[in-house]
């Protein structure tokens, strides 16, 4: 062959492949959202309404459906590349999710996902307190529940090699009955609920369920929180509330111990990293703030903080200074007779407290 029918040859390949690749049908694309949030804020307040403007693109083929989700609830479902939704109101305090899913009718999809940080809209009343009386604590107690049942405190104690539960009387600080867990848990949050004593532990992962009088083991479960910690527990009457040490509250079933639900903690300045010992008190809950001094009230269906406590230095005229002594920690309600107690990891009093706003 001659050299330039070889080069012609090879040329006339070329073209014919180049042609062929050019006809061929292009290659499916994904479609492509863009979130728009008006007003454009930073920081949202609990209770606004916001729009959204969903625009999509797509390079080739139909869409089949857009739709759009706030915190996992549908909003609307569209064939429309361009369109707005009024009126979103914001129920969800911290970060919630504004999700866009776009399918086409290939069946490429592709999700878009953007974020709003919420405060709340509550100022929280600022309360003050006085001192009824005074009780004896045990200075060896790490606490980390404590409740009051029948005349009696119910105290969780934590650090490994002396974690326990306790049934203390009030008037000696002495205990009267106890549990102890081995060595190799940090006992945490304890709650009272269907004559059971419910306790978690810190890192483990890890819970256990005692019966309320005799106070034996009956079951153990493990649990999920956002920290992989368990800390502070309160039950509303049917669930059990932990806190994790972050802003969340996590309601669990009693059953299976599934999350039935999480809520953030905030107030209309931040939200509230840190919640430790809880307490239902006639529909809220009150929480320590750990390393504060502060409690604070919190509205348990959407987390906003209804009111805060300072206590400063009410441990400090009651403690030897050569004694250790840790943060505030412990609060418990006695609901028959309206009295509200705190105490802290091992301080040697417990404080019977009247709030005044």
């Amino acid at each position: 062959m001659k050299p330039f029918t070889f080069i012609l040859i090879l040329f006339l390949s070329l073209f014919v492949t180049l042609f062929s690749c050019s006809n061929q049908s292009s290659k499916s694309r994904k479609p492509v959202c863009s979130i728009s949030i008006q007003p454009a804020k930073t920081n949202y307040v609990f209770g606004e309404k916001i729009s959204v403007n969903i625009t999509t693109k797509v390079k080739n083929g139909e869409i089949k459906s857009i739709k759009v989700f706030y915190q996992n609830e549908l909003l609307k479902e569209s064939k429309e590349l361009n369109f707005n939704i009024e009126g979103i109101e914001i129920k969800t305090l911290g970060n919630s999710i504004i999700k866009v899913e776009a399918v086409k009718t290939d069946g490429l999809s592709n999700t878009q996902l953007k974020t709003i940080h919420t405060l709340s809209n509550t100022v929280p009343e600022k309360l003050t307190y006085k001192i009824v009386n005074t009780y004896p604590h045990s200075k060896e107690y790490f606490t980390e529940g404590f409740e009051f049942h029948g005349g009696y405190i119910y105290e969780g104690t934590g650090e490994n090699g002396s974690s326990a539960i306790h049934k203390v009387n009030l008037s000696s600080g002495k205990a009267v009955q106890s549990v102890e867990l081995n060595e190799k848990y940090f006992g945490e949050g304890i709650t009272v609920l269907n004559n059971k004593i419910y306790q978690l532990t810190y890192r483990a992962k890890k819970g256990f369920v005692y019966d309320f009088n005799s106070f034996a083991l009956i079951d153990s479960f493990q649990f999920s929180s956002t920290t992989n910690e368990g800390w502070g527990l309160t039950n509303d009457g049917k669930y059990l509330i932990m806190s994790d040490g972050s802003q969340f509250l996590t309601w669990l079933d009693t059953v299976d111990f599934s999350i039935i639900k999480r809520v953030e903690v905030g107030n209309n300045k931040a939200i509230y990293k840190n919640i430790n010992e809880l307490e239902y008190i006639e529909g809220t809950i009150y929480a320590n703030v750990y390393t504060t001094e502060m409690i604070v009230q919190i509205d348990p269906e959407t987390g906003r903080i209804l009111s805060e406590i300072n206590f400063p230095d009410i441990i400090k005229m009651y403690h030897n200074q050569k004694d250790r002594i840790d943060y505030m920690n412990g609060i418990a309600w006695d609901d028959k007779n309206k009295r509200l107690y705190i105490t802290g990891k091992l301080w040697p009093k417990l404080f019977e407290i009247e709030l005044i706003p």
